[in-house]
C-alpha cells in the first residue's frame, strides 16, 4: 500500500459479538472483556472486520472513502447464465471506430481494476490511461519492434505472416489503459476485471502483450510511464467501440478437470 492505515474499534458501538475476531485472516483482533481490540498492527489491512461488523464499530483510517452499505446486507449476485454467456461471447477486438471513449468510461474500467482484490491485501495495481498521446508511445514501440521482428520472422512462420505497421501494438484504437504491478497475478487479475467492465460499457478489448513486451525491453518506455524499481507492464487493454460485429461463439474443446 502506498499510504499508512490503522485499524480503529469504537468501543461505544462494539457488542463483543467477535465476528471480527473469527474472519480476521492475521489474527489481529481479540475480543477482551466483552469488546474488540487490536492487538498486532501487522495485519494486512483487508477490512473484513469493518465488513462484518453487525454495528459499524470498526474502521479503517488513512481511506478517502467509506465502507458503502451492501443492498440487503449481502453481496449482489450476477446471473450466471448471463455471465457465462458474456464471457463466451468474448472476442479480442482489432478493428476499432474512430468514436472516442468517454472519460467516465475510462473511469469505470479502471474503477473496477482498483475495487479487485490483490494478495495480501497489496493494492500495488496502478494504471496509465494513453489517449491524448497514445501515438507517441507507440511510435516508441514500433521502432523498437522494427528492429528485432526480422529476427521473429525467422522462427516464427505467423510472425512471417503478419502486417507490421505503425498501428501494431494498439491497431487505431481511441485509448489503452496500461496496467502497471509489481505482481503479474495482482495485474492479471485486475486487468480481467476491468476487462468485463468494459465489456459491460460496450467497448471491446484488446490485451496487447507485445506493448507489455516493449516496455521491459524499453528504458524509455519504462521512464516515460513512470515505472517505479520492481514495476512492470503487465499488460495494456486497448479499448475502443469495435469495427466488426461477431454473430456467434467460437467452439471451444472441454475443461481439463481431474476430480480427487
Amino acid at each position: 500500500m502506498r499510504y499508512e492505515h490503522d485499524v480503529m474499534i469504537d468501543a461505544a458501538r462494539c457488542i463483543g459479538c467477535g465476528l471480527c475476531e473469527g474472519d480476521c485472516p492475521a489474527a489481529a483482533l481479540a475480543v477482551e472483556d466483552g469488546r474488540a481490540r487490536v492487538i498486532a498492527r501487522d495485519c494486512i489491512l483487508c477490512g473484513h472486520c469493518v465488513a462484518i461488523c453487525p454495528k459499524g464499530a470498526v474502521s479503517l483510517s488513512g481511506f478517502k472513502e467509506g465502507p458503502r452499505e451492501l443492498t440487503a446486507g449481502a453481496p449482489p449476485t450476477l446471473d450466471a447464465e448471463q455471465l457465462l454467456e458474456a464471457v463466451g461471447a468474448r472476442r479480442s477486438i482489432r478493428r476499432f471506430t474512430d468514436e472516442p471513449v468517454a472519460n467516465e468510461v475510462i473511469e469505470r474500467i479502471i474503477e473496477a481494476g482498483r475495487l479487485t482484490p490483490t494478495a495480501k491485501n497489496a493494492q500495488d495495481v496502478s494504471y496509465v490511461v494513453l489517449r491524448d498521446d497514445i501515438a507517441r508511445f507507440e511510435a516508441w514501440a514500433v521502432r523498437l519492434f522494427r528492429r528485432v521482428f526480422p529476427l521473429v520472422k525467422l522462427a516464427n512462420s505467423m510472425a512471417r505472416r503478419t502486417s507490421f505497421d505503425d498501428r501494431f501494438f494498439f491497431k487505431g484504437a481511441p485509448a489503452a489503459i496500461v496496467v502497471i504491478a509489481r505482481s503479474d497475478i495482482d495485474g492479471a487479475l485486475a486487468a480481467s476485471n476491468m476487462e468485463l467492465m468494459a465489456q459491460a460499457c460496450g467497448l471491446g478489448v484488446l490485451y496487447s502483450g507485445y506493448f507489455a513486451t516493449a516496455a521491459a525491453m524499453s528504458r524509455t518506455l519504462r521512464r516515460e510511464l513512470g515505472l517505479l524499481r520492481g514495476e512492470k507492464v503487465v499488460t495494456a487493454l486497448v479499448i475502443g467501440h469495435p469495427a466488426v460485429r461477431y454473430r456467434r461463439t467460437a467452439p471451444k474443446e472441454e475443461a481439463a478437470v481431474r476430480w480427487r
